[in-house]
């Protein structure tokens, strides 16, 4: 089945990116972002969509800039993620026929998201609206509006979430910190992976 996780790999470095890649696919995670203030982190992109082709999608986390979306592409990502909602980045990342995934978290911030084009909405940081303050937040989105919850959503609260409403969660910390080895980040991702199918089945 497919999950919708996001393991975001905030500090990886590309010598290791690849092995922690195949143990999050393995574990059933099959989305992967490298945030830019990442040691190389366009390397990285490059070697997980060299590696990991056709069994996950790659994408960069906290692209602020239309240039590092031209670089994205360039090293084989498919999806942009950033803390903010810049309609100029959102409206060239789907020119560049990747999905964006902008950060928000008001309704306004949200509508002028989705009419710049975003793909879906990153709620961030999660743990400052809530459940319920995505509940109504989502009463009034489109119905088909993917609404992911990042910061401060995790194994602990996935059920609460995904009854308010949540698509979908991008997990750092909880997957990934600088210095885990592929076989930490296995074990950390199945836990993971059991607590989201235990949410959402």
């Amino acid at each position: 089945m497919s999950r919708n996780i996001i393991a975001i790999l905030r500090g990886v470095t590309p010598g290791a990116v690849l092995g922690i890649g195949e143990a999050l696919v393995a574990a059933g995670i099959e989305t992967i972002e490298v945030p830019l203030n990442s040691p190389d982190p366009f390397d990285s992109i490059a070697a997980l969509a060299r590696g990991l082709a056709g069994r996950a999608r790659i994408g960069a986390g906290t692209v602020l800039s239309v240039d590092e979306v031209v670089r994205v592409q360039a090293a084989g990502g498919t999806l942009v993620v950033s803390p903010d909602a810049n309609p100029t980045v959102i409206a060239a990342t789907r020119a560049a026929g990747m999905a964006s995934y902008p950060g928000v978290l008001t309704p306004t911030e949200a509508f002028s998201a989705l009419r710049a084009g975003a793909t879906g909405l990153k709620f961030f940081p999660a743990g400052l609206v809530g459940p319920e303050g995505l509940k109504a937040i989502r009463a009034v989105l489109p119905p088909d509006t993917e609404c992911w919850a990042v910061g401060g959503a995790g194994p602990g609260n996935f059920a609460e979430w995904v009854a308010a409403g949540a698509t979908g969660f991008g997990i750092g910390t909880a997957l990934y910190t600088p210095g885990l080895t592929a076989a930490e980040v296995a074990a950390r991702a199945g836990a993971v992976v059991a607590a989201y199918d235990a949410a959402t089945g």
